[in-house]
Formats: structure tokens, C-alpha cells, sequence
């Protein structure tokens, strides 16, 4: 099963990011935007694992959650990957990533054990689309530029979900199969 952690978006903010996601849309660039249901921070992405391996990932991560606790998210900001001459992928940033980015490094440590390899960054994201082609781009940018400092709002990190996802062409599915909540 194809699968990650994540820290889902806090219901209350999914409003505010559909209002960027409207604004984008008049750009009528050819993008694909993330369902308000699936807005999510990935926070560590496994693949394709076995059951056996999401028993690993559960018992690791039950274990770590153990002294962790909740901290607070401020997100705003429009970015893009990997570049504004090359967008793939539209993303809304954290004010203050430190909290967020020091809770992954220190389960990624945790993961490399049972033989996941190592993030090559450590900087929270919200994936609010993907470009799929570069019709209206000029327009495209433009938007982006005007929603640079968009404020979403402050959340809560209580917890976090592995989940389940299957890959279909209306776009993925997320079934939670467990969640681990920050003491």
C-alpha cells in the first residue's frame, strides 16, 4: 500500500486556502488543485510498503509521539517548486517552519532504521495544486506574485495521521489507518 504521515490542515482553514485556490483559478492556467478533503502537510512520505512495514511505522511512531507536544502553525506565503521558470507545484509556506521542521528530523532519524531514506528537506508545506502544462503562464505568475503574502491563518499540530493512498485518474484517495496524537 502507497502511503505517508501527514498533519492534516485544521477544518476551519480549508476556506481560506479554496479562496487562494478561486484566485489562482483566474489565471486559467492549466492546473490540478488539491481537494479542500485532502489538503494535508506530508509529513514523511514511505511509498509502496507492506503491512508488515505500517506496523514498524506504527510502533515508531507511537513510541515518538510519546514526548512530543502540540505546537502552533501560522501559515502564509505562495511559493512554488522548483521554480518560478519551472513551476510544478503551488504551496503555501509556514511563518515560523522551526517547530515543525525539528519534530521531522527527529522521527527521520527514527525512520532511517527501518530503511527509509533521508529527507532532502526539512521545510513544511501545504500543496495547495500541480501544473500540468504551461498554458497562460504569464498569468499564471502574475497571480502568484499578487498572492505572495497571503495569511490563511494559525492552527494547531495535535496530532498527526498515517494514511493510506490510492492513486486514481479523479485524482487520490487518503484513508486514515491510524493517528498519533502529540501529548
Amino acid at each position: 500500500m502507497r502511503s505517508f504521515l501527514a498533519v492534516d490542515l485544521d477544518e476551519n482553514l480549508r476556506e481560506k486556502v479554496s479562496e487562494v485556490q478561486k484566485q489562482l483559478t483566474e489565471a486559467d492556467a492549466a492546473v490540478k488543485f488539491v481537494e479542500p478533503k485532502n489538503l494535508h502537510f506530508t509529513f514523511k512520505f514511505f511509498g509502496e510498503i507492506t503491512e508488515e512495514k505500517a506496523n514498524e511505522i506504527i510502533a515508531l511512531t507511537e513510541d515518538k509521539v510519546q514526548d512530543k507536544t502540540p505546537f502552533e502553525l501560522s501559515i502564509k506565503g505562495l511559493g512554488v517548486f522548483p521554480n518560478m521558470r519551472y513551476i510544478r507545484v503551488l504551496w503555501l509556506g509556514v511563518v515560523d517552519p522551526e517547530p515543525f521542521s525539528k519534530l521531522l528530523m527527529d522521527f527521520d532519524e527514527n525512520f532511517l532504521k527501518l530503511d527509509f531514506r533521508k529527507e532532502r528537506s526539512y521545510i513544511p508545506h501545504l500543496t495547495i495544486g500541480r501544473v500540468k502544462g504551461a498554458k497562460n503562464k504569464d498569468e499564471l505568475i502574475s497571480k502568484i506574485n499578487e498572492l505572495e503574502e497571503a495569511e490563511i491563518g494559525k492552527m494547531q499540530v495535535d496530532k498527526i495521521v498515517l494514511k493510506k493512498s490510492e492513486l486514481t485518474p479523479e485524482g487520490p484517495i487518503y484513508t486514515d489507518l491510524k493517528e498519533f496524537e502529540l501529548k
